[in-house]
């Protein structure tokens, strides 16, 4: 993958964007891909719309979605500490100790998430897993006051602060909010290959990043109300299953061994023919792929369900330590997506849209 590219992806997993505050990196994919579309569309939730048309019908969306699990003020103590709930699914055996950064009117605050020292907590409570309510960031302040100063607020919103790194010589990324701008960035790539090499495709594409996955999905329904789908393909982070304490009947996906085609999960059954046709594809492009089933869900869970019912499946890049400060992915999953991606674009017209529901 071009250095070019990769650094683009890099400031793009860096951005702050949790859930309901996707701005930042929305904004990034407009200025980048914006030109490499016929049309720019969103939703009024602010999820992003690039349309390129090749043919009227049919619509094939696909989607990543912009935000990153994060959080959200909630009180402010007399001593300056901040209390504070999650946005998306966090565990808090891995918040203690890592850095975040506070977006306010006023600018950006880095602050640490910690608790009662370990030398002051009793064997008890050292035994018990933490609760948020156990939990609080310190940015390094005496009192309220100081805090009011700064324009730190209740509702203001935090995340992660974690840089992004290339280990492996390349064959292994390492950073935060993977989940799931790594979709978006597949999905986008994919509508710059089509347009910079004049790909020909029977349908319209539109590639989209829709907000606010992590904490219901909810973009998924505005935007596929906006692009009223004839077919659906969800682009996210597949949980890797090849990390110590996890086995192949919780996550049978391996990091570097190509992206993941979602069989069953949640939110989900995919179309059964449109699976298979996207396995066809893929054995006939000599893509590699894995199959895979999981426990979470995808923007897939509610456009599937959009209207009369829309054709969906969900390609997937395994990677190591989701919702986490720090994630593991192989940029070669990430290469065989695109191509996956590109690929079901290139054959999918109206007649084998139809196919995939004809009783």
């Amino acid at each position: 993958m071009e250095d070019e590219i990769i650094s683009f992806f890099s400031r793009f997993s860096e951005a702050f964007g949790p859930s309901g505050f996707e701005i930042e990196p929305l904004k990034m994919l407009k200025d980048r891909y914006s030109l490499y579309s016929d049309e720019v569309l969103s939703d009024k939730l602010g999820s992003l719309i690039l349309k390129e048309v090749g043919s009227d019908r049919p619509r094939i969306m696909a989607s990543g979605h912009a935000d990153e699990v994060g959080f959200i003020i909630v009180s402010i103590e007399d001593n300056g500490f901040l209390r504070f709930e999650p946005l998306g699914g966090w565990v808090t055996t891995t918040l203690p100790a890592h850095r975040v950064i506070i977006r306010t009117k006023k600018g950006d605050y880095i602050g640490v998430i910690t608790s009662k020292p370990p030398h002051l907590m009793t064997p008890e409570e050292r035994k018990k897993p933490l609760e948020f309510k156990d939990l609080y960031i310190d940015i390094g302040v005496k009192n309220k006051e100081q805090i009011k100063e700064m324009g730190i607020r209740i509702g203001d919103p935090a995340a992660p602060l974690s840089s992004f790194e290339v280990l492996r010589n390349g064959r292994a990324w390492l950073g935060k909010a993977f989940d799931d701008r790594i979709g978006a960035f597949i999905v986008m790539e994919t509508l710059k290959n089509l347009k910079e090499h004049g790909i020909s495709h029977p349908n319209t594409y539109y590639a989209v990043s829709t907000v606010q996955e992590e904490v219901g999905l909810r973009g998924a329904e505005t935007a596929a109300d906006v692009v009223d789908p004839d077919v659906f393909i969800a682009v996210d982070v597949d949980i890797a299953g090849d990390s110590p304490g996890v086995s192949p009947s919780e996550a049978p996906s391996k990091m570097g061994e190509g992206v993941s085609i979602l069989t069953w999960d949640r939110s989900m059954i995919p179309n059964a023919r449109l699976k298979e046709f996207v396995i066809e594809v893929a054995e006939e492009e000599n893509i590699s792929y894995q199959l895979s089933a999981v426990k979470g869900g995808t923007d897939a869970g509610r456009v599937h369900l959009h209207k009369y019912g829309v054709p969906s499946i969900v390609l997937g890049v395994p990677t190591r330590h989701i919702h986490s400060h720090s994630s593991i992915m192989s940029p070669d999953d990430v290469e065989a997506a695109i191509k996956l991606l590109i690929a079901l674009i290139k054959r999918i017209d109206m007649d084998i849209t139809r196919g995939f529901t004809e009783i």
